[in-house]
C-alpha cells in the first residue's frame, strides 16, 4: 500500500490458527497494521504499537508473525522490522541475499515487546521475494518437506528473472 507518494508499504504476516477466529484475528491485525503505517512511524513503532493493541484480552493466545518494510522509490532504501516472520530474501543479478533476522518476537505474545528497524537498499533490476513457512513447509508425497535450503536452490535458479516471469514458474 501506499503511505505517501514517495514511499510504499510492504506487508506479509501469518497467523497462527485456522478457521474462523484466526480470521478475525488476521483482519483486525491487518487493520491495525495499516492504520498505523499511514501515520508515517517506523516500521519497529508500528510493530510494538500493533503488539500493544493486540496483547489485551488476547484469550485465544493467537499470534500473528509479519515482516513490515517501507519502500523508499526514489533511493530504493528498504526500512524493515521483523516480528517473528520468515527472513525474506533478495534476489537479482547473481545474488541471493537474506534480508535481516526473524530477531522480533511475534505479535501479540508479549505486549512490551521490542523490534528493530534495520536497513538496506534494493537496486534495480532487484526482487523482494516475501513468503510464508507455507512455502517452506510444504510436504511432497513422501512426506518431505520443501525446506529452506530447497527453497533458496529455487531462489538461485531463478535469481536471473524478471518479476512477472517468477510467477509463472
Amino acid at each position: 500500500f501506499l503511505i505517501d507518494d514517495r514511499r510504499l508499504g510492504v506487508v506479509i504476516a501469518d497467523v497462527s490458527g485456522k478457521g474462523v477466529p484466526a480470521a478475525i484475528f488476521m483482519a483486525v491485525s491487518r487493520s491495525l497494521l495499516k492504520a498505523t503505517a499511514l501515520a508515517s512511524v517506523s516500521p519497529s513503532a508500528c510493530l510494538e504499537h500493533v503488539n500493544r493493541l493486540l496483547c489485551p484480552d488476547n484469550d485465544s493466545a493467537m499470534f500473528v508473525t509479519v515482516f513490515y518494510g517501507i519502500l523508499h522509490t526514489e533511493s530504493g532504501e528498504l526500512e524493515f522490522s521483523n516480528g517473528g516472520h520468515n527472513v525474506p530474501y533478495v534476489i537479482g543479478g547473481d545474488r541471493i541475499v537474506p534480508v535481516g533476522q526473524p530477531d522480533g518476537m511475534a505479535l501479540g505474545v508479549l505486549g512490551d515487546a521490542r523490534y528493530n528497524t534495520s536497513r538496506m537498499s534494493l537496486k534495480a533490476g532487484e526482487t523482494l521475494v516475501l513468503y510464508t513457512d507455507g512455502v517452506t513447509e510444504a510436504m511432497d508425497a513422501q512426506n518431505h518437506f520443501f525446506s529452506t535450503p530447497r527453497f533458496e536452490q529455487t531462489l538461485q535458479r531463478l535469481v536471473e528473472q524478471r518479476p512477472v516471469h517468477l510467477l509463472t514458474k
